[in-house]
């Protein structure tokens, strides 16, 4: 039955839609031809606090080609938030236009519709608007007498941190920052939508269709199967599409009230305040640890910021509760509210800024203990999550690591920073432990069989999403190895809300879901094929005779899979290492990152090549993090100074460097029968990390404020134990 192909799983064949991207035939949400449409642009405040008191339209109501201008006061009554600061969460509803409330800079106060987007950006310019403005909070500094408890979980103590700290012999205390960054996925948001007898039809790059259905729906508080989202492509996510923005509410409310299509795409301008980007974290870290590197305690104390009327957090502590052997353990999360936009989740939420101030604490402690950094690491390595009082599905760190250290050089490492130099540059290497959770979450799918000549052709089924990821081809993989046929005869339909659900992409679930939801489908077909024949389970027989010996032209059967028992009594996660090195010229404090090793152990890897894909984009963003990005924050009136790719700085391919990314095999079959696990987020988790330490190997200067610029490094001091 299971005849492995070489278009089968495990292979790293091309994308099976390459070929539709690259000529242009991919259609992505703001491209599909639909008749009698029109165009919306969204008008932004240019307050942060206060309430508006006046709105003027008359002008733009008169200008060619203008339909309709919607603001408080005429748009339509939507969803209610049941309490006073909700979380935002995957199904929340987005009104807009509620009210005359203002609650941050760049916050949508009206829409324009007209024939062209030309004419309604030309006319969105000519409503005039006066508020009644207030004195916003926009410093979380100022503001940490509000900081408040989010949530039950976003506290957790284990063992007692004071007597851990006692029992030390070294310790260390230092506090992290890392600033407000961006998501810049190369496809805008964007939707087209149309409202036709109560029912919604749209085409929307959202990440996950089955929550956005609910939130639409909720909103406009119509049945949800009225709601139907179509995304066949998008381009690029990191979390920016997970959740409904207000411009696809705008859209469907203009719609609504017209009786026509209507499109609307954010610009890349709006894109930094209207979309969602990565919050403000401050972390203050406590480490203690015996003379032979044992770890006494470990604590992480997270402040961030959240919107006024809504609330979010990255559960930065996540890392700190799991990754090592720590017997005392404590984790705190603080929100401050301020007049800013509601932040969300970008790629790793958490992870990928825990374990920077984790993993920068980590290699303060080794220095101090003059231990090896990668031997302290292994030193306190567990194979039980003491956080979730569960053993690990499987956990391979210490071989992560071990076998960077072989491919990396790291003997060529000297301990003393500032000592290996070539000319007026300085070497330096660094070193981080990375994990991300690997979900794996109930998928559903269907498979429709068609035997033609002697050749079956396989359709598969889902509401799936490709943000640029590989979908499409590793499910084009899984069923031309469950089924024993070419990757050619398989067509992978996925990104419509009709489908079978699925979790959609977000969370490093999308692959592992995926292919087991289309996994259980083929097995399904073959065993109800087999069944119809009174034929053994076991019994070996290629798919195109079950057809013929049932006499089927076409046959269609569906599947769900799910979590098993076992993998709910484990803790499931992914692993890796990520080795560094970097040149800082002494003089300038410019940098260089020249080399980095990544090494893996995500569970079967079903693509090489597309998984290899998704750690180099996680190792650029990592690298982005420390190298230029952040989003700066007007201090006086809250707008975002940075509010263009030419302002916010994305590493480029001269930024990056000699890159060597390694999987190990393994298949962890408590994850799930394939074996496979996550690893969209795992490539950017600690990046940051093992370059910042490798800026301290070559400086003896500790960057813990992110990004490390080459200002801060000719500013900052040389640690005074270095000397």
């Amino acid at each position: 039955m299971k005849t492995v192909k070489a278009s089968g799983i495990g292979n790293p064949i091309d994308r099976v839609e390459g070929h539709l991207k690259v000529t242009g035939r991919a259609k992505y949400a703001s491209e599909f031809s639909v008749k009698n449409l029109v165009y919306a642009q969204g008008v932004n405040s240019t307050i942060a606090k206060g309430r508006i008191t006046s709105i003027d339209t008359s002008e733009a109501e008169k200008q060619k080609g203008v339909l309709k201008v919607i603001t408080y006061k005429n748009a339509e009554k939507q969803g209610t938030f049941d309490k006073e600061m909700p979380s935002f969460g995957l199904t929340t509803i987005a009104p807009v236009f509620q009210s005359r409330e203002v609650f941050y800079y760049g916050q949508y106060i009206a829409c324009v519709v007209a024939e062209t987007l030309e004419q309604a950006q030309y006319a969105s310019r000519l409503i005039k608007v006066t508020y009644e403005e207030e004195i916003p909070d926009i410093h979380l500094e100022k503001n940490k007498d509000k900081a408040y408890k989010p949530d039950d979980q976003a506290d957790y103590s284990r063992g007692d941190m004071k007597a851990g700290m006692q029992e030390a012999d070294v310790t260390v205390e230092q506090t992290y920052t890392t600033p407000n960054e961006h998501q810049h996925p190369m496809e805008l948001h964007a939707a087209i939508v149309s409202w036709k007898n109560g029912k919604v039809k749209m085409y929307a790059n959202q990440q996950i269709l089955e929550q956005a259905t609910t939130a639409i729906a909720d909103t406009f508080m119509i049945p949800k199967e009225n709601v139907q989202i179509i995304t066949p492509y998008i381009g690029g996510g990191f979390g920016s599409k997970l959740r409904v923005q207000r411009h696809v509410i705008m859209a469907t409310m203009a719609s609504k009230m017209i009786g026509r299509p209507v499109q609307i795409t954010v610009t890349r301008q709006q894109m930094f305040t209207n979309t969602t980007y990565r919050q403000f974290d401050e972390q203050r870290m406590r480490l203690g640890a015996k003379n032979d590197g044992s770890l006494t305690a470990l604590a992480h104390h997270t402040t961030s910021h959240t919107a006024k009327n809504l609330q979010y957090y990255e559960a930065c502590g996540t890392v700190s509760k799991m990754l090592y052997k720590t017997p005392n353990n404590e984790v705190t999360h603080r929100l401050v509210p301020l007049n800013m936009q509601c932040p969300a989740s970008m790629r790793a939420p958490g992870e990928a800024t825990g374990s920077f101030a984790l993993e920068s604490a980590m290699d303060e402690l080794a220095w101090k203990l003059k231990m090896d950094p990668i031997e302290l690491r292994i030193k306190n390595d567990t194979q039980i999550d003491l956080g979730a009082d569960k053993p690990f599905s499987s956990r391979l760190l210490i071989e992560c690591l071990r076998i960077g250290v072989d491919k990396f050089g790291w003997e060529k490492r000297k301990m003393e920073p500032g000592t290996n130099k070539d000319g007026n540059w300085l070497i330096g290497y660094g070193v981080s432990a990375a994990s991300r959770r690997a979900p794996y979450m109930k998928t559903s799918a269907k498979v429709i069989l068609k035997l033609k000549e002697g050749t079956v052709n396989a359709n598969v089924q889902m509401d799936a999403t490709d943000i640029g990821t590989g979908t499409y081809t590793i499910v084009a993989q899984t069923v031309s190895e469950y089924l024993g046929i070419p990757v050619e005869n398989v067509k992978v339909e996925i990104g419509d809300s009709e489908f079978p659900v699925t979790p959609g992409s977000g969370g490093s679930w999308g692959a592992a879901s995926y292919c087991n939801g289309a996994r259980k489908a083929c097995e399904n077909a073959i065993a109800e094929l087999k069944k119809k024949q009174n034929m053994a389970e076991d019994e070996e027989v290629a798919i195109v005779d079950l057809l013929e010996r049932n006499n089927l032209s076409t046959f269609e059967a569906e599947g769900t899979a799910e979590p098993s028992e076992e993998y709910k009594k484990h803790s499931v996660f992914s692993f890796g290492a990520n080795f560094t090195e970097v040149w800082v010229d002494k003089d300038t404090g410019m940098y260089r990152i020249k080399r980095m090793v990544n090494v893996g152990s995500a569970g079967k890897i079903l693509n090489p090549k597309t998984a290899y894909g998704q750690i180099i984009g996680g190792l650029t963003m990592g690298a982005g993090m420390v190298i230029a990005e952040q989003t700066k924050v007007e201090p006086n009136y809250g707008n975002f100074i940075t509010r263009t790719l030419a302002d916010y700085h994305v590493p480029v391919n001269l930024d990056m460097a000699n890159i060597e990314v390694v999987f190990l095999p393994e298949e962890d079959k408590i994850a799930n029968e394939m074996g496979v696990k996550g690893i969209g987020e795992l490539g950017i988790t600690s990046v940051a990390a093992s370059i910042a330490n490798a800026i301290f190997n070559a400086t003896g200067k500790r960057m813990r404020d992110l990004p490390i610029t080459p200002e801060k490094l000719i500013a900052a001091e040389i640690e005074s134990d270095v000397m």
